[in-house]
């Protein structure tokens, strides 16, 4: 490859950022596939951190595919950059350039689409969410799903998906025989928040407006929260696009570049 500035500098530039995401990727698909192998230590060492931080954390099994698939995901395609810019081979940069083409053009479709069909979106979305609720939500706090939705509806303090009626379907935490109308973390807390403490203990079996956000739907919570920190949620979305395009035009830079050296 010819040896002009330009060219070395986009060439290191991709190999360092390349190197950095396929480090990441490598460390989370490690990650992912020792707790789908041997979820029992895994879940022994999260368990130990509890213990001495004071803090409850939950059994997430399920997230162990997550992770193997987003791992292997970020981990292929910087392995592709990687590779391509330190060996300067054209297929490996053009295949790299490409599949950032795509997942930008796929990121931007899918922000049209929700866009355009924003009511239906909605709809489908509520409805997801729901049934993670019914079919998920149970009265062991440790569990994925319940953990995430009890840590959510404590910092948002809100309840639900649209209010505390969602909990009237909630399959596995009825089922649990709990007399309760909402969970701990739907009530006005004490600090932290994270410990789910109710300040009245009296609020799961008589929540009121007084002392529980039982009427807040955590998806209306979550539409306010955007509008508040619209500005950081639109940089962060502009400022990865911009890094997607920065690293698909020096990945074409670079095979321009080996393609005039090998003329």
């Amino acid at each position: 490859m010819s040896a002009d500035c330009g060219s070395c500098m986009a060439k290191y530039i991709l190999c360092l950022f390349n190197f950095v995401l396929f480090l990441l990727g490598g460390v989370v698909l490690g990650v992912g596939v020792w707790y789908a192998a041997d979820s029992a230590s895994i879940v022994k060492l999260v368990h130990t951190i509890e213990n001495t931080q004071g803090q409850k954390l939950p059994d997430l099994a399920a997230s162990a595919y997550i992770l193997i698939a987003a791992g292997a995901f970020v981990f292929i395609i910087s392995f592709l950059g990687y590779c391509g810019a330190i060996r300067e081979s054209r297929c490996l940069l053009t295949s790299y350039g490409v599949l950032l083409v795509l997942i930008l053009i796929l990121e931007v479709a899918a922000g049209i689409i929700a866009a355009a069909y924003k009511d239906q979106a909605t709809t489908e979305t509520k409805g997801l969410l729901k049934l993670t609720i019914q079919k998920n939500y149970t009265a062991n706090e440790n569990e994925s799903v319940t953990f995430v939705w009890n840590h959510l509806m404590a910092q948002l303090r809100c309840c639900g998906v649209d209010g505390f009626r969602d909990f009237e379907y909630a399959e596995q935490w009825k089922a649990s025989g709990t007399s309760k109308v909402v969970p701990e973390a739907c009530c006005m807390l004490q600090d932290p928040v994270s410990d789910i403490k109710p300040v009245n203990s009296a609020c799961v079996y008589n929540p009121s407006t007084a002392n529980s956000y039982l009427n807040k739907g955590c998806y209306e919570a979550l539409g306010e929260w955007i509008d508040k920190h619209i500005n950081i949620v639109i940089g962060v979305g502009v400022g990865l696009g911009l890094v997607q395009l920065f690293a698909i035009f020096l990945a074409f830079c670079l095979v321009k570049s080996i393609n005039g050296y090998f003329k």
